[in-house]
């Protein structure tokens, strides 16, 4: 059974940086294309990013461009997002996912996510 844990989250002020990480069990990395959402109260879950098996393609949404990173470490199974110049409006609860679609953003294109990491941005 495949289990996904985030880690890393916490309490930032604003302009602050946060590295997120995503440990999997019971499968490889590898086998997967992995993302990250995020979720605010009373907002849809939003895709953040993208990463390929590889992990030598990512794509990342606009809203965070420039600002965070998602990258992996198959051979410890991980995955992560570097988050900086972190705002309040990135204030969320933050998931990652595993799926087998290439670059793929709608959430019902992953198979199995984690219970989420919540990061809290202050003014």
């Amino acid at each position: 059974q495949v289990q996904l844990v985030e880690s890393g989250g916490g309490l930032v002020q604003a302009g602050g940086s946060l590295r997120l990480s995503c440990a999997a069990s019971g499968t490889l990395l590898f086998n997967y294309v992995m993302g990250w959402f995020r979720q605010a109260p009373g907002k849809e879950r939003e895709w953040i990013a993208s990463i390929n098996w590889s992990g030598r393609s990512t794509v990342v949404a606009d809203s965070v461009k420039g600002r965070f990173t998602i990258s992996r470490e198959n051979a410890k199974n991980i995955m992560y997002l570097e988050m900086n110049s972190l705002n309040p409006e990135d204030t969320a609860l933050y998931y990652c996912a595993a799926g087998l679609r290439r670059n793929s953003t709608p959430p019902y294109t992953y198979s199995f996510w984690g219970q989420g990491t919540q990061v809290t941005v202050s003014s």
